[in-house]
């Protein structure tokens, strides 16, 4: 839409009475007035300037908003409709060149920087947007009388996963979904259990109520589409007794340009973008796909990482390969990988120095994933610290020798895990006594390093029980600007 008419010819003056630098040039918009074509537009009162007669009143902003205009005053050449040409604040000179009038302003300075326009100030695009913008939101606009807590409404109507969540209004929203260049009817994904169509503006109303950034949405959307594929079975993964929900590990350049946690304290609290892309997605489950507690989920006990899971591999100084190269990615793409996971379980050696001793230590803890004489039915996470990946970097030992020496030392005899043996009616089936059993499926087991530089840890996060080609595979997704 043009709010030039396409047959004007002329100079567009934006102003406004609160700049000290539009006071001062008024005798040269007068000027201006008295020798061209001419429309004063002020932002902030109809009657400044007062020299002046038949001022536009800009209040609305609406020729801001679809001028850009940035700072006033702003004095912009039109030809047949079309900005022409711009000058911004007062640089006597430029003004006089621009309008051909050589003795214009004779008797005010040189310079004068100007003012912000009234269209930029802190909420004011997003409301114009809103207000003046070619895309409308299209989500149903739910009012709150002026006397309730909306807070609490939201509370009400089911919207949290227990927690406060920020209001989505519009300019929230459209704040929110500047942080894509995708359109906002653009349908994502089917989100399960109940398989409702998503379109990014519903994520970006999700993204807005669990605290996120415009720059975390990406990465948001990302989670969003790896939970709606099939392989991945988000279904499963609610309907389940298990503990298990979505964690995100997110890899490449993003991690590092939003700020997200691959340091101290990785998978706890603390780091906004970690804590909010986690729940955004969650939160897109729940409230888009209806994948509430005591409905379709159906989690015996659940687990705090349910409200939302999502860390950063550490790759800076990493000596190994990253789960997204592993997984065919480049190192320069930015990519989120959905891991249906439950608790977090430690592994704390002390003493070993040797990658033989550190690596059966290791698989000492992913032995008891699940249970100790369950094999080959959940997939594991390991996330390797720092200091133990100094033990394996120091001995020269790949990532590829590691796993093989792991996938050694997770195969066991049979007959050491089968239903009855050392007095545990749980166990593996009878016929498979004289089998060596591996732990883990092939690619059911995911490596990572992450965490704090100090302390002989590593963590085990366990898989769902239905982890599988028949039940949840973790899915790697490119993340999209």
């Amino acid at each position: 839409m043009s709010v030039i008419a396409k047959d004007y010819n002329g100079f567009i003056a934006v102003l406004k009475r609160d700049c000290a630098t539009c006071r001062l040039i008024e005798p040269a918009i007068l000027e201006l007035t008295r020798a061209t074509q001419l429309q004063v537009h002020s932002q902030d009162d109809p009657s400044f300037p007062e020299s002046v007669a038949d001022v536009i009143d800009e209040r609305e902003l609406e020729l801001s908003y679809r001028l850009d205009i940035e700072v006033v005053p702003t004095l912009i050449r039109v030809h047949d409709g079309k900005e022409a040409a711009r000058l911004t604040g007062w640089q006597r000179d430029e003004w006089r060149q621009l309008t051909n009038l050589p003795a214009l302003g004779a008797n005010l300075p040189e310079f004068s920087p100007g003012c912000g326009s009234k269209s930029v100030e802190p909420g004011m695009p997003e409301r114009l947007a809103f207000k003046f913008g070619e895309t409308q939101l299209q989500a149903r606009r739910v009012e709150v009388a002026s006397q309730q807590d909306k807070y609490e409404q939201m509370y009400e109507r089911g919207w949290s996963d227990g927690l406060p969540v920020v209001p989505p209004t519009e300019q929230r929203v459209l704040k929110m979904l500047a942080g894509t260049t995708r359109s906002p009817a653009e349908i994502i994904g089917v989100v399960p259990p109940d398989n409702v169509p998503c379109t990014i503006e519903k994520v970006a109303i999700n993204a807005v109520m669990a605290g996120c950034k415009p720059e975390y949405l990406p990465v948001v959307l990302a989670a969003v589409e790896a939970a709606c594929l099939d392989e991945f079975c988000m279904h499963g993964v609610l309907a389940t007794t298990y503990f298990s929900g979505p964690i995100v590990i997110v890899n490449g350049p993003i991690a590092e340009k939003i700020g997200m946690n691959w340091g101290h304290n990785v998978l706890g609290q603390g780091n906004r973008a970690n804590s909010t892309i986690g729940r955004a997605l969650q939160l897109v489950i729940r409230n888009v796909g209806g994948g509430r507690p005591g409905g379709v989920d159906r989690a015996t006990l659940g687990q705090p990482g349910k409200v939302g899971f999502c860390f950063a591999e550490r790759e800076r100084d990493s000596y190994w390969e990253s789960l997204a190269v592993e997984r065919g990615f480049s190192v320069d793409e930015s990519t989120a990988t959905l891991f249906a996971g439950g608790g977090v379980h430690p592994s704390g050696d002390q003493k070993s120095r040797r990658p033989e001793s550190l690596t059966r230590s290791l698989a000492l803890t992913l032995r008891t994933v699940r249970h100790g004489k369950i094999y080959g039915a959940t997939d594991a996470l390991l996330v390797v610290s720092p200091e133990n990946m100094r033990v394996f970097r120091d001995a020269g030992w790949s990532k590829a020798r590691f796993r093989h020496a792991l996938d050694a030392a997770l195969t066991v005899e049979g007959h050491d895990v089968i239903a009855g043996a050392d007095g545990v009616d749980e166990g593996m089936p009878a016929h498979l006594a004289q089998k060596r059993l591996s732990k883990f499926r092939p690619g059911g087991l995911l490596i990572v390093h992450a965490g704090g530089g100090a302390g002989m840890w590593s963590a085990v996060i366990t898989g769902w029980a239905g982890s599988g080609p028949k039940g949840s595979v973790p899915v790697t997704v490119a993340i999209k600007s």
